[in-house]
């Protein structure tokens, strides 16, 4: 099975996307719609990616877009090499939503999770969508480059 399979699929079934090409191991990236996110999720599960690989989050430029990356597989039995896709969900700093994968694939459960507490991308869905790693009264999102970093640092429990 050929890498741009999943692309293909979703053209012959005039589902929007884009491609962005090929990194160097021959994986596609594709970037989705925010809107469309939800349905292409189910879709790639059940043609056949039923594995999350990792879900990491960044921040594309100051004042830009936030993305939300996906890397899934598609694992057979008797597959030597699985075949993978990564997929892209932008969302716009002011108010970045994207529908959770979480009920589809559970190890989404903290990968969102992070991505949230380090950037404010806000999961709709997610069951537990709170701070993972800084504090709950932790004001601002770390990780988005505007990010100003205050200038004091609480040292909580040091003893």
């Amino acid at each position: 099975m050929q890498q741009d399979r999943l692309s293909d699929w979703l053209v012959n079934h005039d589902l929007v996307h884009r491609s962005l090409g090929f990194d160097c191991r021959g994986i596609e990236t594709l970037q989705i719609k925010t809107e469309d996110w939800d349905s292409i999720a189910v879709i790639s599960y059940v043609y056949g990616y039923n594995y999350l690989r990792s879900q990491c989050a960044y921040d594309v430029a100051p004042g830009g877009f936030l993305a939300s990356v996906y890397h899934l597989t598609r694992i057979q039995y008797g597959i030597a090499k699985p075949e993978e896709v990564c997929i892209k969900v932008f969302a716009p700093r002011n108010n970045p939503r994207i529908p959770s994968v979480f009920w589809i694939w559970r190890s989404a459960d903290f990968q969102e999770r992070e991505s949230y507490d380090m950037l404010g991308i806000s999961y709709d869905n997610h069951p537990r969508l709170k701070r993972i790693l800084m504090p709950e009264s932790w004001i601002g999102w770390p990780l988005r480059k505007d990010y100003i970093t205050p200038n004091f640092y609480e040292i909580q429990d040091a003893h």
